[in-house]
């Protein structure tokens, strides 16, 4: 094979590469961002939206307060946030308790919005879906009632 017939198939082969290109695959090499990455930023851009209270169910939520409690404990910010992550795609699931009044529709859409907008801009990967789960509405009476509860009565209940 010429030179020329040799540069040609190469110069083919580059245009054909360019097509498939994106910031993570080119063709000088791949990066590849692990789920826990996604699963942190989903979760830290979830949090930032005004209406959620917390992210997690009941028992992950209760599991980040021992974590918390614990000395060097550390604040697990994809509580809550489940990922999928492909060469250049992801796909992300908020389970999250919503505060009591705030519009549920409204919440879900700024969360898709702050969610996508955060990892498509850290890690260029194209989010195809963030499903949004609600599993609570945190109204402020029950942390009263709980503060109450745990602690000492200086009175008695019944006289």
């Amino acid at each position: 094979m010429s030179d020329t017939q040799s540069q040609t198939n190469r110069s083919s082969t580059a245009v054909s590469s360019t097509e498939v290109q994106s910031p993570l695959v080119t063709e000088l090499g791949r990066t590849t961002i692990a789920d826990t990455v996604v699963a942190k930023i989903a979760g830290i851009s979830a949090r930032e939206v005004s209406g959620v209270h917390a992210l997690g169910g009941g028992t992950a939520r209760a599991v980040g307060a021992l974590r918390e409690r614990i000395p060097g404990g550390r604040t697990n910010h994809s509580q809550g946030v489940s990922v999928e992550v492909g060469e250049r795609q992801a796909a992300v699931d908020v389970q999250l308790v919503a505060e009591y009044g705030v519009a549920i529709a409204d919440l879900a859409q700024g969360i898709r919005r702050n969610v996508i907008s955060a990892i498509e801009r850290m890690t260029s990967l194209e989010v195809t879906e963030v499903n949004i789960d609600v599993q609570d509405v945190f109204l402020e009476s029950d942390t009263e009632s709980q503060d109450e509860e745990s602690s000492p009565r200086s009175e008695p209940r019944v006289q």
